[in-house]
């Protein structure tokens, strides 16, 4: 049993989940809304978001009203980076958060369409241990991710949307100028996170193969990996939660 008066979330103390959680498992909207709003309120957790990864999975398990359950855990699962001070607990949750990696997988391959796909591929990443990739994959209307060049460290901007896909060095004033086409990688020879996607998933594919695909810095001329380097500028330590079930095809 947890007790819930030893944690707090992102109001204060914590008594008010399982309340909450018990509301929420007949998806009574409000209680859901205050389970985002104290588990996860613009990103952030707190060790009360992690006791309840367990109560989670059990909601998400529950036909027909799960996938909010699924896609908090997710939430959860993507902040796990930043500093909440439960390193333990989440260490100690570690079958949980691979169970609830399952079940985005086999969601992911039950034939989920439009907006669901790649939320649901979002949740499944942050499962697997790549917050960083949680926080930079969405539908590629409007994307902006920043780099270093890896030559001469200057800040390059990457642009993947309707309005182009290309880098350029932002000036604040006049926009995004001395814009250079991406270099798309070709899908057949991605690896990795670039490997997940999937037939019938058009838009996505054609967002990854421009994030997993080449840019060249205007200032220093060199040509680089987008993903490697947004990885280097990004990415802090890696967490090996879920490490071991990245390997399953979806």
């Amino acid at each position: 049993m947890i007790d819930w008066s030893t944690l707090h979330d992102a109001y204060g103390p914590a008594h008010a989940i399982p309340g909450l959680l018990d509301r929420a498992i007949g998806r009574d909207q409000e209680a859901i809304d205050g389970l985002w709003g104290r588990l996860c309120h613009q990103g952030t957790i707190t060790p009360a978001s992690i006791a309840a990864l367990p109560q989670l999975a059990d909601i998400a398990k529950t036909e027909g009203a799960g996938d909010w359950a699924l896609d908090l855990a997710g939430a959860i699962a993507g902040g796990l980076l930043q500093p909440h001070g439960a390193d333990e607990e989440v260490a100690r949750r570690a079958a949980t958060l691979a169970e609830l990696r399952a079940m985005a997988a086999a969601r992911l391959r039950s034939g989920l369409t439009g907006k669901n796909y790649p939320s649901r591929l979002r949740t499944m990443l942050a499962f697997d241990g790549q917050p960083l990739w949680f926080e930079a994959l969405d539908d590629f209307t409007d994307s902006f991710v920043t780099v270093a060049c890896p030559h001469c460290d200057a800040p390059v901007t990457i642009a993947i949307g309707d309005y182009g896909c290309y880098s350029s060095i932002r000036d604040w004033n006049l926009g995004d100028v001395h814009q250079v086409p991406l270099r798309q990688a070709i899908p057949d020879q991605l690896t990795g996170t670039g490997r997940m996607l999937r037939d019938g998933q058009q838009r996505l594919a054609w967002g990854l193969t421009h994030l997993f695909g080449q840019a060249e810095c205007r200032g220093s001329g060199s040509v680089f990996g987008i993903a490697d380097e947004y990885e280097a500028t990004n990415a802090p330590a890696p967490w090996d939660f879920a490490r071991g079930h990245t390997k399953d095809a979806l």
